[in-house]
């Protein structure tokens, strides 16, 4: 299964750079496609998601925001990709 996860992200946002990091850490170890979006001036980005940054997706699915469990992501997205 390709999964893809998009994080909605900020510039100068500590939590979206802490995110970014801990999802690029997962990337290492299972293969899956990133996309970073940042919702800086995007005015229906920001109505959605402002007050959540970062916040993650899994194949169009929220699933996370403001803070990213390593270990948590890494189990989610194994089990997605060998359908445990």
């Amino acid at each position: 299964m390709n999964l893809k996860l998009v994080i909605y992200s900020r510039a100068n946002c500590h939590l979206c750079k802490e995110a970014e990091r801990d999802v690029r850490e997962v990337l290492t170890e299972i293969n899956f496609e990133l996309e970073i979006i940042y919702i800086d001036g995007n005015t229906e980005l920001e109505s959605l998601y402002g007050e959540e940054v970062p916040v993650v997706f899994i194949n169009g699915a929220k699933y996370d925001y403001f803070r990213v469990d390593k270990l948590r992501l890494a189990k989610t997205i194994f089990s997605l990709i060998h359908g445990d």
